[in-house]
Order: structure tokens, then sequence, then C-alpha cells
């Protein structure tokens, strides 16, 4: 019998569930075997393992079906029961739609799934949780498809300019790649797909023109409502957006599509137009959302929110340092939920680091066992941070040392191009110049939009349209302007009248139930299918009639005298417009300011700006 190092053998399993990856084997169980009766308390990894595989109660006879051929990679899926598979398939979900249907398929055959991902800003953290999902649905024999959604990618407000799609979409399945090599999972039965590869077909194009005869206006934005980017005056490519997703279930010849649940209105959307066209009700399967570092939705376009894929060790350490992780507190706490739906299902158990004078190590092989005892505070959010923060690390380890070549080195710059320092037109040395697309991103509101403060010295009920009201609003000109707003309904009037007030100045005067609108108020603005609260922003303390807004770092840039409404600048720019979670105005991430101080909303947080 070979002699087992056990420290080794505990090593190794610090980084995998198993010793061939994401799935036991007969390598796991031979060497389970031949360890001796009594394993040292300090090898917690080691431990871990043996009572899992002690779990399963594999016999001797059994040895078979872990047996590898030469020509075949291990798979337990062909000695599980339809039951056993559908645990694997469902465990960590928050919802099944088409429950049944997943039931009967698997009573004679394995599950077709497909996920999708639209190939926009870079994948963060939070894709292990979809990664971790994708592994027990190959560990339950699923033919698991992946789909690099480039062209969805483009209809959501060009979240991927069409020049790009092609590098995003290579970067994206580079990652992903990546990803699930780091967490051991058996890559050789998953399939990738490129949307444009059949999505420009004459079959699907047809199918997507029979669609559209049959959607309403209404139901295709509130399919697409949490997913994709809204906005007040939608693009008609976001109303196809949800169309697209149903139809790739059909067209993919897949048994269920899994997601999200923010995805959940587009499942529904799938289950009633499918059946119309003449095609089959598909199941959907929804992860739950995790919650990102600030509380909030993980984000690829929210910097504070998320944690790249390539992301240095100190790095992270540095963003977990300032995570939303309050003491006691288990709601939206982005770092408990990434260790449920990560952390556990790759290493079936959690280890805090801690000083011994603040309780030493601990490890959790039971995750309410760690949930409760930081709802007690008996566990610091400090060493919480800490903990977590070694996980990261070591998941992110083997996708740094990937990425960490020429050819993916030079594929991720292309593919998400930044700023670069060079010599301006006027020949200066030290002054810079972006790139063509982030230039023009720019220039479309640092330098076109006219965002000035006005003080409303009127506000009046339109005569003829009882949504709007009439503001008479003093801009420091010869004469005040009236603007013309749809806020009846939503802000009280009294709450306008003397109100200081952010407003776009320069867009063409627009007749509005035939009064001339010559401004527009900027408001922050929540909606749901329900309700819409909205409020006006609040400019600086002490800002005076007249004061110009900016974006920062962009104080010197000259506003148009108007903007050529063909060229719909205000319609891009307003897409990036955003309350963030402090209550600051900001566009791409950069606050909207005057000279006095920032712009502000007085309640609304994490809101578009409209």
């Amino acid at each position: 019998m070979t002699t087992i190092n056990l420290t080794e053998l505990n090593d190794q399993l610090s980084t995998t569930s198993y010793l061939q990856g994401y799935s036991p084997s007969c390598i796991d169980v031979k060497t389970f075997q031949q360890l001796p009766s009594d394993i040292p308390e300090n090898f917690h990894h080691l431990i871990r393992w043996k009572n899992h595989i002690n779990q399963l109660n594999i016999s001797s006879s059994e040895f078979e079906l872990f047996t590898p051929d030469a020509n075949s990679t291990p798979n337990m899926a062909d000695s599980l029961t339809p039951a056993e598979k559908k645990n694997l398939i469902s465990r960590n979900l928050q919802e099944i739609l088409g429950e049944d249907k997943i039931d009967e398929i698997l009573k004679t055959r394995n599950l077709k799934i497909y996920w999708g991902t639209a190939t926009t800003g870079k994948p963060h953290i939070a894709y292990f949780v979809a990664m971790c999902k994708i592994g027990d649905f190959l560990k339950a024999g699923c033919e698991v498809t992946i789909l690099l959604a480039d062209l969805h990618a483009y209809l959501d407000n060009m979240k991927a300019p069409w020049d790009l799609l092609t590098l995003r979409t290579e970067y994206y399945k580079e990652i992903l790649t990546a990803m699930l090599k780091s967490i051991n999972v058996p890559i050789e039965k998953l399939k990738f797909v490129k949307g444009t590869d059949f999505q420009l077909g004459r079959d699907y194009t047809l199918d997507s023109y029979r669609l559209a005869t049959l959607v309403t206006e209404h139901d295709a934005k509130k399919a697409g409502a949490e997913v994709v980017k809204q906005v007040d005056h939608p693009l008609i490519s976001g109303l196809i957006y949800p169309g697209l997703q149903a139809l790739d279930e059909e067209h993919l010849k897949v048994d269920a599509q899994f997601g999200g649940v923010d995805q959940r209105k587009i499942f529904t959307y799938a289950e009633k137009y499918l059946p119309a066209l003449g095609y089959a009700k598909r199941a959907h399967l929804m992860n739950p959302m995790v919650p990102g570092l600030t509380g909030t939705k993980m984000s690829s376009s929210e910097a504070d929110s998320k944690i790249d894929l390539l992301d240095t060790p100190s790095l992270v350490k540095k963003k977990l340092k300032k995570a939303f992780c309050e003491p006691g507190n288990i709601t939206n706490n982005g770092l408990l939920s990434f260790i449920k739906f990560v952390a556990y299902p790759i290493f079936n158990e959690f280890s805090v680091l801690r000083k011994e004078e603040f309780g030493g190590n601990k490890t959790y092989t039971d995750y309410e066992e760690l949930e409760k005892e930081f709802a007690s505070e008996g566990l610091h959010p400090g060493d919480l941070k800490n903990s977590v923060a070694e996980v990261i690390n070591k998941l992110l380890a083997p996708v740094i040392d990937a990425f960490n070549q020429p050819r993916l080195l030079k594929l991720s710059a292309e593919a998400y191009p930044v700023a670069k320092a060079v010599k301006s037109k006027g020949g200066k040395k030290g002054q810079q110049q972006q790139q063509p697309a982030a230039a023009a991103a720019a220039e479309a509101l640092a330098s076109k939009l006219d965002i000035r403060i006005g003080k409303i010295i009127k506000a009046e009920k339109h005569p003829d349209a009882d949504s709007l009201y009439l503001e008479t609003i003093d801009f420091g000109e010869e004469q005040p302007r009236t603007v013309v707003s749809g806020l009846a309904g939503l802000v009280p009037l009294d709450h306008l009248q003397d109100r200081m007030v952010v407003c776009l100045c320069n867009l063409k005067p627009q007749k509005m139930r035939g009064i001339q609108s010559c401004a527009m108020l900027l408001c922050g603005s929540s909606k749901t299918d329900d309700s819409k609260v909205v409020e006006p922003l609040s400019p600086p303390e002490g800002s005076v009639v007249g004061d110009r807004v900016f974006v920062e770092g962009f104080e010197s840039c000259k506003p148009d005298e108007r903007l050529n409404p063909r060229k719909k600048i205000w319609e891009k720019a307003q897409v990036d417009l955003l309350v963030n979670k402090d209550g600051e105005a900001t566009w791409t991430n950069k606050t909207l300011m005057t000279s006095k101080g920032k712009v502000t909303s007085p309640s609304l947080r994490n809101v578009a700006i409209s």
C-alpha cells in the first residue's frame, strides 16, 4: 500500500473539492481507503474531504462506476438517479419555473440547459455564482451551452460598441473558461455559442418578425425592465432584446434556460409567446442575485460594487475594506452571499482567520452556523472581510495566471480600451487626449450639454394637460424661461415654488400641448410596474441662478449653444446619468458639480436621472 503524504494531500484539497476536480472519482475513493484512522486536527481540508467521501458510502463493488477508461473523463452522473440529478440541478436556486417538465425529462435522458451572458462590461466575481451552478449542471450530466450574447450586448443601449463585439466575445470566452478551470469544472462537455453565429440566419430572423406581430410594446418593455437599461425614451433595440432571448431557447434546442432571478420577467415572457409561435414552453432555473460590495446588485457598470476577475490581491483587500458589512446585518450582505453561493459549493467549508486573542481560526462546515454567529455579532465584520479576501484571491490566482500572457493581455486591452496619454494637437507636453471611442462619449456630456442652476419663480398647472406643470425659471438671463415638465401628480406644486433646480438649457425648444418649453428640469427617477417616484435634483449650497454645472474633470469645456436633435446627444448621454449610492448626481461615475460643490438628490439613491 502506498504511503500517503497527508500534508501534500491537505494542501491539494485547499483549492478544490475533490482530488480530480469538481466531482468525486475513483481516485478519491481509493485514496480514502488508504487513509490512516487518525488525521491531525490541523488538516482541516483533508478532514472535510474525508467526511464527504465517507457520506457517499461507496463500496468496492461500485468502483467501476468511478473508474475512467483511456478515452473518457470520470463522470459521476452515470451513477446518479433522476432524483439525485434533480437535487444537484436545483440546489441553491431561488426559483424554478416548469419543475414538472424537468422531472419528466430526467426520467429518460439528461437535461439540455443554456446560460446566456451579454458581452458588455468585464465579468466580475459574482459570475462565480453562475459558474458554480454550471458545475452542478455538468456534474448532473446536463448538456450545457453558454451563449455569448454579442448581439444582445449591442441592442442594450449599445453597451458594447459594434466594432468591439468580436473582441469582447473572445474575452468573455477566455475569462469564463479560466474561471471554470479555477474551480476545477471539467469543460469537455461544455459548448460555447456566439449569438451572431445563428441569430442573423433566415429562420431566426423570420421568427423575430413573427414574434413582432404578437408582442405589445407594454409586454416587451415590462419583460426587459430588470435587465435592459431603462430610460424615459427607450430605443426600439431595448424592446427587441427580450424577444430574442426567448427565441434563443428554441433555436438552441434546449429544455431549460438558466439565469438570475432578475431575468424572471423575460422567462415568463418566453413562456407566454413561444407557444404562440408553435414552439414548446421551456423550464427556467433562477439563481438569487448576489449583492455587491455596496449592498446593492453587483454590476459591471458600477466600479465600487464589484471585484474584477483580474484585480490584484492588494486591490481585492482594499475594496473589501470598504465593503458594506454592518455588524449583525445579514440582509443585502454581499460577503455572506459570496460565501453561501460560491465558497461553500466549491470548498464545502469556510475558514475564518483571526488572531488568537480574538478567538483564533475557526472552520465552518455549515453555512447556517456561520450566518447565525455573524447575526449574533459573535463574528466581527473585519475578520469576515479578511477571510473572504483569502478565498477570493485563491479563486482569482489561476485566472490571473491564465491572463498573464501576451495574447490575452493584448486581448484585454483591445476589448476594453482606456484613455491614453498622448501629445495634444497643441503639442504641449503632459496634455492628454482620449482615444476616439472614449473621447466621443465624454464629449457627449462634458462638452456639449449646457446644464445650469435656475430658480423657479412661478409654478402652475398646464391649462390643457392634467399631467403637466408650467414653471417659470430664472437662469440669470434677460428674461426667465418657460419650462413644461411632467411632474404633475409626482411632485406637489408648493414644493416647486421658489425652489433652486438643475436644468438642461440647450435642447431645441419644443411645444408641449400648445406651450413651448425652453429647458428640461432634471430629476432623479425610480420606476416600478406599480409606481414612480421623482424628485428634482438639488444644487449645492450657496448656488446662484446661472451657475454652470459640469462633469468633474471637465470644468473648462464649453457647451454647444443648441444641441442638434438629429445626433441624439442628450439621448446617448442620459443613459449614463445616475444618482449613486451617496445621493450624488453622476455621469459615468464622475460627479456633476458647480464651483460651489456637488449636485445631489435629496432622498433617492441608485436611480436614473432624466
